[in-house]
């Protein structure tokens, strides 16, 4: 293994209120709490598994990590960094801004292409602020590799990867020669918590920083007034009402239910 690409995003924090902008209706990230996606972290924390796997057989190979987004993404980058991987590139441009799952996956693509020797791509299956889940996809078509996607187990041996994807209609094997693009679930593994000597680390490891014209990307081609789709309207979310009280005389269960059934729960 010559070089493992792991990409990485910076979404608002789960347990912050998250705000569209006006205007483009484009998420509010300056709104929120920013953290490194925990699907990502679980797709770093493999990358660094196969890196400590192959090291144990004598096999050399780097980490690094990808992530397109404004400079506050940094503090994903360092994150990352942080629990073990070797090196970043920041897709860093104005022009990305409200960039569907196509456009990004272009980008991103593209952005690969600067990347020497990279033979394996890794990614969540789908990020928590878009839930798109196709991007890894779209990635692999425009690099014209393999994909495996939506993995809860994966091992890389002899120029192969092998994964395992849980279904409704059971466990399938895949199999593809490398280089090659997989996505993992939230099964894959737990994730480590970097080290105060990570955390040290990590600011003395290289950072580029790429634009759109660094890796050929047109502006016509991506950014919200390009978008294949996009918000045209949203409406706030109603306002949280006092919940509605139950006085128990004996008939409370049946109150419930009585309730439950109207609301069309049960």
């Amino acid at each position: 293994m010559t070089n493992i690409v792991v990409l990485i995003k910076q979404v608002p924090d789960t347990w912050s209120e998250r705000k569209l902008t006006e205007g483009d209706f484009t998420l509010d990230r300056e709104a929120a709490d920013a953290v490194l996606d925990e699907i990502n972290e679980r797709a770093v924390e493999e990358a660094l598994q196969i890196k400590e796997r192959e090291a144990a057989n004598g096999i050399e190979s780097t980490v690094t990590v990808l992530t397109a987004g404004p400079e506050r993404a940094t503090e994903a980058i360092r994150k990352a960094l942080s629990m073990g991987a070797d090196k970043a590139v920041h897709l860093c441009d104005e022009g990305l801004h409200g960039s569907d799952m196509v456009q990004t996956a272009w980008a991103l693509a593209r952005a690969l292409g600067t990347i020497e020797g990279t033979e394996l791509v890794i990614a969540g299956n789908e990020s928590t602020d878009g839930v798109g889940g196709a991007v890894p996809a779209i990635i692999a078509e425009y690099l014209g590799l393999p994909q495996l996607t939506h993995l809860r187990k994966l091992t890389v041996e002899n120029g192969k990867v092998i994964g395992e994807r849980e279904t409704d209609e059971g466990v399938f094997t895949l199999e593809a020669s490398l280089p090659a693009v997989v996505s993992v679930n939230e099964k894959i593994n737990e994730p480590r918590f970097p080290s105060f000597k990570g955390i040290m680390a990590a600011k003395k490891k290289e950072v580029t920083t790429l634009t759109l014209a660094d890796i050929g990307v047109e502006p016509d081609e991506v950014g919200v007034a390009n978008a294949g789709s996009r918000v045209l309207s949203s409406t706030p979310k109603p306002p949280k009402t006092a919940g509605e009280k139950i006085t128990d005389e004996g008939d409370g269960g049946n109150k419930i239910a009585e309730f439950l059934v109207a609301q069309k729960l049960i």
